[in-house]
């Protein structure tokens, strides 16, 4: 029989399903075969007894005389031993389903222990989707991934996006550092690749990369900039490199991959210009180029003042065809106007004095500036660079002994200071007539007295004193050079940097003394009037005179026509002449500024000499100062 010992014992490590059943089997058939031993027939028994016992058995029945004694005990002995091997057999088979039953306890145990196991080690259950889920997980970063393969210790585990099914192995460190030496793999791919394209790159020497350009501000004003920006830092670039065609003056200016050309005087409408930079090479050396760009500058257009007799007052935005005119303001007497890129500034006559307002070039957004006092505003001017604003200015009560008159007052185009009135020697100055130069913050005047002074409203520099004159005729874009009249009537160009000066040169052919002298990029334009020998006129031009004194004829009338006012746009470009025909009877209206009622500005391009329309109207935005009368 079997005991304890015998029994099967609980696997210290738990097994799979198929090992389990093979354990239960096997026990389930060394049991089956001691039940069946136990309860064998008495016959197979007894033969089994007398095969072990036929020794003992012969030396007991040696004689017939002993055999014959054992016979009288013999049933007796037999139905003891039935009796026996019935109980043994009962015993054997209540013992065996005992031992069936606790050998069933333990397997239940062992398979519940073991599904415990089990659920304790195995992955969650994955929900599966009637359609696609989208998972908004960031996914891990490089460095992330390369910490995790350089850690093969550290337990796995799996990213949230992955899905497997229950027959798929779990992912391992193993699989893990495959995909980082993957992923690490594919990015050195691509740093190669990148650094073959910078290789390449290098080899073909610097290329333009982007281009900023104002073409529209380009036109308007002076300094405007071209930037080009190549793909890599540039060696130092001589100006000397930089060539702009159509020719216009430009300086320099390079540092690491750019390369700025400041336009020192305003560019032509209508006009493509190329601006090259040739045998530029990168600041790591290796093969150099030519960087080359090119840009279209917009058509010109022009404000217009034309006074009503019976009307209101306007200001016009045209084009130079006449065909496309715009009033963007009007009131019932406008006086004066100023333009900049992008506001207007209008002076205008009311009962009790003028106001003076700023407004965008549409008319739009208007606000008031204050004024110094209740009175009079006149001779506007602008400085776009500095923000500014001048006029005169004089008081409304007025008299020998009190009230102020054509002082010069400066204050910001935004509003937001107190009007500043010139002072020289601690006196506010009356100035009979004055200009701001171009492209600054600076003042340039002369007062009653005849003194011409500089004075520069952005620093505190105070009043430069330049001598005596009598008539500041204009100030050069882009040079910081005025011609002024000395009171012995010469011309003079004068440095305002240094203060020195030299004499105008006269033009060639000489068409005589010039009445005004109006500076543009490249030369000047000078009115000219003809006289008869008693002094009367008897004709007048203007003249356009390159710096090299070459002297062209650009408009001439007869002696019943004035001239007013001749000036250029920007770039010298273009020439608008103020005319009033038949001035015999063109009355001059009653404002501050007095003009005849009839005004034609006439637009005439100065490369071909022609003409191209004739407007209504005057004070045409390319001029710094309204016509004098």
């Amino acid at each position: 029989m079997s005991t304890d010992d015998e029994r099967p014992e609980v696997p210290a490590v738990p097994r799979t399903r198929a090992e389990m059943r093979a354990a239960r089997e096997a026990a389930e058939a060394a049991e089956a075969e001691r039940i069946a031993r136990a309860v064998a027939p008495p016959e197979q028994a007894e033969a089994d007894s007398d095969d072990a016992g036929s020794d003992g058995a012969g030396s007991d029945g040696a004689g017939p005389d002993g055999a014959g004694s054992d016979d009288a005990g013999a049933d007796d002995a037999g139905a003891d031993d039935a009796a026996a091997r019935e109980a043994a057999v009962r015993e054997a088979g209540d013992r065996a389903v005992a031992e069936q039953e606790a050998a069933a306890r333990k397997m239940a145990a062992f398979e519940a222990a073991a599904r415990e196991d089990a659920e304790a080690t195995a992955l969650p259950p994955v929900p599966v989707a009637s359609g696609p889920i989208f998972v908004g997980a960031a996914p891990l970063g490089v460095t992330d991934i390369v910490a995790e393969a350089e850690t093969p210790d550290a337990p796995y585990a799996p990213p949230p996006w992955s899905v497997r099914s229950g027959d798929d192995p779990a992912p391992t460190p193993g699989s893990s550092r495959r995909f980082a030496l993957t992923l690490v793999a594919v990015l050195g791919v691509l740093v190669l690749v990148g650094a073959g394209l910078g290789i390449v790159s290098l080899l073909q020497g610097p290329r333009l990369s982007d281009v900023q350009v104002d073409a529209a501000q380009a036109i308007e004003s002076s300094g405007s900039r071209v930037i080009l920006t190549a793909n890599q830092a540039l060696a130092d670039v001589d100006p000397a490199q930089v060539s702009v065609e159509p020719a216009v003056p430009f300086t320099v200016d390079a540092s690491g991959r750019g390369v700025g050309i400041r336009f020192t005087v305003p560019l032509d409408d209508s006009t493509t210009y190329t601006v090259r930079v040739a045998d530029v090479v990168g600041a790591g050396g290796g093969p150099s180029t030519t960087l080359t760009t090119s840009f279209e500058t917009p058509p010109s257009n022009i404000f217009l003042l034309r006074r009503e007799v019976d009307g209101k007052d306007k200001i016009f935005l045209t084009d130079l065809s006449g065909e496309k005119a715009v009033p963007v303001f009007e009131h019932d007497k406008i006086n004066d106007f100023r333009a900049t890129s992008t506001q207007l500034v209008v002076s205008v006559e009311e009962d009790d004095g003028s106001r003076l307002l700023v407004m965008d070039r549409d008319g739009a957004n208007q606000r008031e500036l204050s004024l110094p006092g209740d009175g009079y505003v006149g001779a506007i001017q602008v400085s776009e660079r500095g923000g500014l604003v001048g006029y005169s200015y004089s008081d409304r009560e007025l008299s020998d002994t009190e009230g102020r008159a054509s002082v010069l007052v400066t204050q910001s185009l935004s509003g937001g200071d107190e009007p500043q009135i010139i002072e020289v020697a601690d006196e506010e100055a009356s100035v009979f007539v004055w200009q701001f130069v171009p492209d600054s913050a600076a003042v340039l005047f002369i007062d009653f007295d005849g003194a011409l002074s500089l004075v520069d409203r952005s620093s505190d520099a105070g009043v430069q004193s330049l001598g005596l004159a009598a008539m500041i005729q204009g100030i050069s874009r882009g040079t910081y050079t005025a011609i002024v009249e000395r009171l012995d009537g010469s011309a003079v160009e004068l440095n305002l940097a240094d203060g020195t000066e030299q004499p105008l040169a006269a033009s060639d052919p000489d068409y005589g003394t010039a009445t005004s002298i109006t500076p543009f990029p490249g030369g000047t334009l000078r009115h000219v009037v003809a006289r008869d020998d008693s002094g009367l006129p008897v004709g007048q031009a203007v003249i356009r005179v390159d710096d090299d004194g070459t002297a062209t004829p650009l408009v001439e009338v007869g002696s019943t026509d004035s001239i007013l006012q001749a000036c250029a746009s920007p770039s010298g470009q273009y020439a608008a002449v103020v005319i009033a025909p038949d001035l015999a009877n063109n009355p001059y209206d009653g404002m501050l500024l007095p003009l005849p009622e009839n005004v034609e500005t006439h637009l005439i391009d100065m490369e071909s000499g022609k003409e191209t329309v004739a407007l209504t109207g005057f004070d045409a935005s390319w001029c710094q100062t309204a016509p004098r009368f």
